[in-house]
């Protein structure tokens, strides 16, 4: 295996030294921050944040109970607009800090890269791997070519971040680049002889500032609940600024490694906004249209940019350079009837291009080009017609030895076009399953064919089914007065064949059932998609069908259920075959949120294992038999109790035979923003879904795991599962626990999603989103979701009456987080989570709930499990202090954390005054911006 990077752990100093521009960066910013405030707001509210923050670094620090008397009587005696301002500079300076932190990333790989040590998720060290493994680049080629990476892209109630706030942090961020870019440039010529330096360093600074003033002036809130268009445009900016020009980057990496080997477009994007039905009644046909033509604008205008510029560079001239026939033609076909080109044959193509490509535009979207040598004509059919002229632009300059001046522009725009297409990423569509039974019910009692079609059992639901699935008549009834919710889901699939006619076959592919618990969840979707004509022919029959019917598993029992419903689906007369016909695709999603919020940590990744492997083994089968090929798209989210946690580990960790070049996971909330608001590193996140499905295909890492490991598996997941229910579903008043210590309430107001926060009213866990739920539970620091049960579940397999068993039995859970992948990466991840918890801080937090008694109860069960667990992972992992193999993430702890506490401490202070009936404006304002500085401070709360 390569080695990793460095050969030996760094010294104290040399940690000073690689910490020391980060330090530098932080302090920086922080100066700037500070002097601002000191300008806008004047010398006392500067003095006063810099108080709260001394006592609440000693509250941390010392434990200091001085300190925290201190802290609490100055907040309540802060009146509302002066809150607001303090909670305004700590907010802003947890987004600055991640900015540093961001540039020490990028900085702290590029030098570790310079010296030639590899690093751990690249695609460098993956292909090294296959190279030692033995496996040829033909190899790696031709399993590209039946490949499919995507990560998609959805909406959360829990996303916070204005667009004015990113596009203004996007500049700080480059600025960083350029300061570093200066001073490297002053570590070359003698600083001393350059003045020009320090005039630089100055210059950037002031840009800075600018920024930072900007930053401080402009609202960090919306006035108005965000739209699902406000979403669609938040989305659609990390397109322009990351992945339209750096997934080129990432293929060109591929085809420099595997020189002579051609590179499928095997990593695309996905999107499930405007295409989510489930729980947002605001996503309605309309919706879906405008985010695919929104999409489409992007895609187009990318390509006309990049078009014009390449006219400006392929000046060539045909009395210097000799072009084909092929050239010459498309050159012939160009409108361009300018003298000055004439002798240009690039020029006039490229021309005659815009002109389609702007023709495209305005048919697709509706929009006008920003330039127009000539008008506007003949529009692209397709992505293919535009694609197949920018090969023969290639083909050209290679055939008179010109591939350089393709490699610039041309190449990256080509595999722009592969992989975008016309439009631009792969819209979701996806609703509830009991949606989908009124629907059908409704068309049933209007067509008297049966009038109680929710009463059937299972078996005659699916005979019913399956007679109208091969029956050619539809089921409307022209004239016929449908219900308001039935006319809108059936022009949501409306809808989706006419995009698929405008945009192309990638513009939608994959429709998802939200908890599908029955064969006839899946066979409804089926009927309704044929009554809109998105299945072509009956089932007994040739049919197709345009969009692969998805089932998502959520909750434990779904998990339990997934591989016998799907044996039973594809066993019903015709599916196989259907299914085979449509392209031989099956994505299966899994829920990683309710599946935790139903039964904790352990037990939804152990469920998730088993099910997995459940689904391979009946896979397996149907691809011999039909060649079906199984892809499985992972609901994870931002945090680990929601399938959070590090990607590349993640993928590895996966039983063995489960990616096969094949997967699709979500990425949601502010992890999208930490991700790929950075255009490098969202280059690296993407590399490394790469690296981590290419190692995990072709080289296999993870064997199957020993009777012994699985069985104590099961065992660790009843006992887990038993304690986290015991807590969280039959503790008498925990539900009002948990809506007293936590901002839920405060969070459902704000208006940070489309979405609503809840099913129901906010009354029960149970009808409470796994997101909120979640996120809640990271603002008030317990994290809980991330490791509640685990500490039990382990001092129940350790409870031994024989010394020598509970020995084995420990040696047993070592030997599992030696050997298997599975359960190491899911410790991993819990010790992470316990690192970003503090019973400190939870404890305030617990003094909002009124009821003394059961505050006391409550928390010190929770407490009480929080060591349990922080114990098991010492025991199992050898590591007496959290992050001890995670030095990046702990560094990140030791520079942020005592710059967010003080928003806790000023959010408890103010979710108190506004539950007393203490609020006005400013006291509602400032939770909300707390809530916005503490997300943005933990990073994955998504």
């Amino acid at each position: 295996m390569p080695a990793k990077s460095g050969t030996s752990a760094p010294n104290k100093s040399e940690k000073r030294d690689s910490e020391r521009p980060l330090v530098e960066d932080i302090r920086l910013l922080g100066r700037i921050l500070g002097d601002v405030i000191r300008v806008q707001e004047g010398p006392e509210a500067y003095e006063l944040v810099e108080q709260i923050r001394k006592l609440s670094v000693a509250f941390r620090r010392d434990a200091d109970h001085e300190a925290d008397k201190a802290l609490k009587k100055l907040l309540k005696s802060l009146p509302g607009d002066r809150a607001v301002s303090v909670i305004r500079a700590f907010t802003y300076f947890s987004h600055l800090a991640n900015l540093a932190e961001d540039r020490h990333h990028i900085r702290r790989r590029a030098i570790h890269e310079r010296a030639g040590h590899t690093q751990e998720g690249s695609i460098d060290v993956a292909l090294q791997r296959l190279r030692w493994a033995g496996i040829t680049p033909k190899s790696i080629s031709d399993m590209l070519a039946t490949s499919y990476v995507s990560p998609v892209l959805t909406a959360h109630p829990t996303e916070v971040q204005r667009q004015s706030i990113l596009d203004a942090e996007r500049d700080i961020a480059h600025l960083l680049t350029e300061r570093d870019a200066i001073k490297a440039r002053a570590a070359v010529v003698n600083a001393a002889k350059d003045a020009l330096t320090p005039k630089e360093l100055a210059a950037n600074e002031l840009q800075m500032r600018a920024r930072v003033m900007q930053l401080w002036q402009t609202r960090l809130l919306r006035f108005t609940k965000l739209t699902v268009a406000d979403e669609i445009e938040n989305a659609l900016s990390y397109y322009e600024a990351t992945f339209l020009r750096e997934i080129p980057k990432l293929y060109a990496e591929l085809e420099q490694a595997l020189p002579g080997q051609p590179i499928a477009s095997f990593l695309r994007m996905g999107q499930w906004i405007g295409g989510d039905r489930d729980g947002n009644p605001n996503v309605t046909a309309q919706t879906l249209e405008h985010a695919l033509t929104r999409q489409s604008d992007v895609a187009l205008r990318h390509y006309l940019t990049e078009v014009h510029f390449l006219g400006s560079e392929l000046s060539l001239s045909a009395m210097l350079v000799p072009f084909g026939p092929e050239m010459q033609a498309l050159a012939a076909k160009s409108p361009d009837t300018n003298e000055h080109r004439q002798d240009e044959p690039y020029r006039r193509a490229l021309t005659g291009m815009y002109a389609r490509l702007a023709a495209t535009l305005k048919k697709l979207t509706g929009g006008d080009a920003a330039r127009h040598a000539v008008a506007p004509q003949n529009p692209y059919a397709s992505a293919e017609a535009f694609l197949a002229d920018l090969r023969v632009i290639e083909a050209s300059l290679c055939s008179h030895h010109a591939q350089a001046l393709a490699a610039q522009r041309l190449h990256p725009l080509i595999r722009a076009v592969e992989v975008f297409g016309f439009h631009l990423a792969t819209v979701d569509l996806r609703q509830s399953s009991d949606k989908h039974e009124d629907v059908v019910a409704e068309l049933l009692t209007a067509a008297r064919v049966e009038k109680n079609y929710s009463q059937l059992d299972e078996h005659a639901k699916q005979a019913l089914l399956l007679g109208l699935l091969n029956d050619a008549r539809p089921l409307r009834v022209p004239g016929a007065d449908y219900s308001a919710q039935a006319v809108s889901e059936l022009a949501i699939f409306e809808m989706a064949r006419r995009m698929l006619a405008s945009f192309g076959p990638q513009a939608i592919r994959h429709y998802i059932i939200s908890h599908t618990e029955t064969v006839s969840d899946l066979l409804e979707v089926l009927l309704l998609q044929k009554e809109t004509g998105l299945m072509h022919g009956t089932l007994d029959g040739q049919a197709l069908n345009d969009l692969i019917v998805v089932p998502l598993f959520e909750t434990i029992e779904d998990l339990r259920n997934a591989a016998p419903i799907m044996r039973d689906f594809y066993a019903l007369p015709g599916v196989a075959a259907l299914i085979a016909r449509s392209g031989g695709e099956q994505d299966i999603m899994l829920g990683y949120s309710d599946s935790n919020k139903d039964g904790g940590i352990f037990t939804s990744n152990w469920e998730l294992y088993r099910a997995e492997i459940a689904l391979v083994e009946l896979f397996d089968k149907l691809e011999r038999s039909h060649g079906i090929t199984l892809r499985m798209f992972h609901g994870r989210g931002g945090t680990v109790g929601r399938g959070g946690g590090p990607s590349y580990q993640a993928i590895l960790a996966q039983p063995p035979g489960t990616v096969r070049g094949q997967i699709r996971l979500t990425e949601q909330g502010e992890v999208i923003g930490a991700k790929f608001a950075n255009p490098e590193i969202g280059r690296r996140n993407l590399e490394t879904l790469v690296a981590a499905t290419l190692e995990a295909t072709l080289l296999q890492p993870t064997k199957p795991a020993t009777r012994a490991f699985l069985d104590a598996a099961a065992e660790l997941s009843e006992a887990s599962m038993d304690a986290y229910r015991a807590l969280v579903y039959e503790t008498p008043g925990f539900s009002d626990y948990f809506f007293g210590a936590t901002p839920l309430k405060e969070l459902a107001q704000l208006n940070i999603g489309s979405r609503p926060a809840s099913r129901k009213a906010l009354e029960k866990i149970e009808d409470l989103r796994a997101i909120p739920w979640g996120f809640s539970w990271g603002q008030c620091r317990l994290t809980l979701p991330g490791w509640l049960g685990f500490g039990s579940a382990v001092q129940t397999f350790l409870d031994k009456p024989d010394p020598a068993e509970r020995k084995a039995a420990l040696a047993l859970l070592q030997k599992m987080y030696r050997q298997w992948p599975f359960f190491r990466t899911l410790l991993s991840n819990m010790d992470m989570v316990l690192a970003k918890s503090d019973l400190a801080l939870a404890s305030r937090y617990a003094e909002l709930v009124g009821d003394a008694r059961l505050r006391k109860k409550i928390f010190t069960a929770i407490e009480a499990e929080w060591h349990r667990t922080a114990d098991a992972l010492t025991q199992i992992t050898g590591e007496k202090n959290r992050l001890e193999s995670n030095p990046a993430l702990a560094r990140s702890i030791r520079h942020r954390f005592p710059y967010i506490d003080p928003l806790h401490h000023l959010q408890v202070e103010l979710i108190r005054r506004y539950r007393a009936g203490l609020a006005d404006e400013r006291v509602q304002r400032g939770i909300h911006i707390s809530i916005n500085g503490i997300a943005a401070g933990l990073r994955n709360t998504g």
